[in-house]
């Protein structure tokens, strides 16, 4: 498994009309895509910083994994995400080392990407997501 880059940082909110108003007053900063991924319970915000990305994350279901983030912890930061070159290798890989994983095998993500959730148990209590963007292809060697 090879790390890309930190992709973003997702970070929970209450509302993402409120996220999007913050970040303008205070960075001028636009969302550059905003996307409901109806499979993880969430509409997301992407604004883009540098090399990087800050996702907000408002829940569309209060049984789904932000409605339950914020029900117990309230807005802030959710995950951080690790660019893959090879999502299923890289959860196969962790999987044989016996680290506990949310998700046993990659499934959909915003932007058309494939993502697995390492368990926060495993990293010191940090939300920690893998992801493959759509379109690349998983590196030979």
């Amino acid at each position: 498994m090879q790390l890309l880059r930190i992709n973003h940082l997702g970070i929970a909110a209450t509302g993402l009309d409120e996220a999007m108003t913050r970040m303008a007053r205070l960075f001028d900063l636009t969302a550059n895509h905003t996307e409901e991924v109806p499979e993880q319970k969430v509409k997301t915000a992407f604004f883009p910083v540098g090399e990087s990305t800050l996702e907000f994350l408002e829940s569309t279901d209060p049984d789904g994994p932000i409605g339950k983030f914020l029900a117990k912890r309230g807005p802030g930061i959710h995950h951080i995400c690790f660019e893959v070159d090879d999502i299923a290798a890289a959860v196969a890989s962790l999987l044989a080392k016996g680290v506990r994983m949310i998700d046993q095998a990659p499934r959909n993500g915003a932007h058309g990407c494939r993502v697995a959730f390492i368990h926060p148990a495993e990293t010191g209590g940090v939300l920690m997501e893998l992801s493959q963007g759509p379109g690349t292809a998983p590196s030979r060697g």
